[in-house]
């Protein structure tokens, strides 16, 4: 049996309000033998709320769009500038536990960034990637809004949901993006959590479409299956 990787769609700047009840569409029709998908995906401004996230980590959301979501976490912050992958992998089908989806989807994001030459790293309980402490640069910004240079700041953010095996939603890599609204909440639900992007950790800015193409493609790597096949519509 050959093993073939997601289906990578490339869709675009999408309303958050669409993205979420597509996803969910797919996964509700999903049959044994549907391949798996990664929808690559921008997203206008908007702040958005995990199934139990804590009104008090939005602070200030001002006039972001505010959407309740059913992704798991607290509250994280979308917009132009941010690959935005969804990862729509059957794990039952796959042999895959949600701790070992999770450790590969922050692999293949470490390891993107490792290319560019970002040092990343995980953290035990706190699912995401961040700048590793001994490379931060001066471009991160303090969510309590003073700017500060902060070690170990948030670079990317992963909220999933697993239906009867199928998972949704995905992770989010801060490529080249205004990162003031982090400055509103309380990012993934972490008061003073720092927060900064691809382009504040790099000398020049980085090529939005080709760091996205990269991404997705690592990401699809990370999941090979019995079904699929790897191409970008």
């Amino acid at each position: 049996m050959s093993l073939r990787v997601p289906i990578v769609r490339r869709l675009g700047r999408v309303e958050y309000g669409r993205a979420e009840p597509m996803m969910r569409s797919f996964v509700a029709a999903r049959g044994p033998a549907t391949p798996d998908e990664i929808w690559l995906v921008e997203h206008p401004p908007v702040f958005t709320l995990g199934r139990a996230a804590r009104p008090a980590h939005l602070r200030a959301p001002g006039t972001i769009p505010v959407v309740r979501t059913e992704r798991g976490g607290q509250v994280t912050y979308h917009g132009p500038g941010q690959a935005v992958c969804y990862v729509l992998v059957d794990l039952r089908r796959s042999g895959i536990r949600v701790r070992d989806f999770v450790d590969r989807i922050e692999a293949a994001t470490i390891a993107l960034l490792a290319h560019y030459g970002i040092a990343a790293m995980r953290r035990t309980a706190a699912p995401g990637v961040y700048v590793r402490e001994d490379a931060a640069h001066s471009g991160v910004v303090d969510a309590r809004g003073g700017g500060t240079r902060v070690a170990g700041a948030k670079i990317a953010s992963i909220g999933l949901r697993i239906t009867e095996g199928r998972s949704w939603h995905g992770v989010a890599l801060n490529v080249a993006m205004d990162l003031e609204p982090f400055t509103r909440i309380d990012p993934c639900g972490y008061p003073g959590l720092a927060v900064t992007d691809m382009r504040s950790c790099l000398p020049s800015p980085p090529d939005f479409d080709e760091v996205c193409d990269r991404f997705a493609d690592r990401l699809a790597s990370a999941f090979p299956c019995d079904s699929g096949a790897n191409r970008l519509r």
